[in-house]
């Protein structure tokens, strides 16, 4: 299978603070790794490495075999669907205008666009009828988080970045949520890195887990090899699971 994300020895450093060294991995095509690590470890920041809004200050991040310096910032960023706990839509655009957004940047055809976005609003559970004239205010908060999703995956990215996305939510909401975004993981085969502190979250939706500590990958293990893990830290975390 190709590598969509490869690191190589990356590191970033703000004013000589490293927050992330010395990080090589790959991830392959239709893979889910799931980033986890405590408040401020650096999992975020090598999130965002992935889709330039960060660059490496040593060693290189590739995309499609492609070193992300080398991407048009804007191009790159619209080849890759983003998602972050608090959704970020744009609060005086509907629900359609919102999942719309890239795909009418791209210049699609209104009808594509149209039916883009009811494909999308039902992938996620949305009735398109019911919610695509709304409001993002006249959501509640796991609505919105669907729509994110939606707005997301509406260009037909091949990579899926998700900050955190349901952190924000309420226990029950979240739970559901993860069961479906499971099942739609294994529906649309893509490519995806999910940052996330809850271990359980990690088991739900994680092929890989990679466990970031004060800006080092600890390991990237598959999910059933995380509990084999001779390291404090995966044990902090299997601790807090238990």
């Amino acid at each position: 299978m190709p590598n969509i994300v490869e690191f190589r020895n990356v590191g970033y450093a703000i004013n000589g603070r490293a927050l992330v060294e010395n990080i090589s991995f790959s991830i392959e095509s239709g893979e889910t790794v799931v980033l986890l690590g405590r408040s401020g470890s650096g999992k975020t920041t090598t999130l965002k490495l992935i889709n330039r809004l960060l660059e490496p200050t040593s060693g290189g991040v590739f995309v499609e075999g492609k070193k992300t310096t080398n991407w048009d910032p804007i191009r790159l960023r619209r080849r890759i669907g983003y998602v972050i706990q608090e959704v970020g839509l744009f609060p005086h655009f509907t629900v359609h205008r919102n999942v719309a957004l890239v795909p009418s940047l791209e210049s699609w055809p209104p009808d594509k666009i149209d039916s883009r976005v009811r494909d999308m609003l039902t992938l996620v559970g949305l009735e398109p009828s019911r919610f695509a004239g709304r409001l993002p205010r006249e959501l509640s908060g796991g609505q919105r988080q669907r729509v994110g999703v939606a707005r997301a995956l509406a260009a037909d990215p091949s990579l899926l970045l998700l900050d955190e996305p349901f952190g924000g939510l309420d226990p029950v909401t979240r739970s559901e949520i993860q069961k479906e975004f499971r099942g739609l993981q294994r529906r649309l085969g893509k490519t995806m890195v999910f940052v996330t502190h809850d271990v359980r979250e990690a088991f739900i939706l994680g092929d890989r887990i990679g466990l970031i500590k004060d800006g080092n990958l600890i390991a990237l293990v598959g999910v059933k090899d995380f509990h084999n893990l001779d390291h404090p830290e995966a044990r902090a975390f299997l601790e807090s699971y238990a």
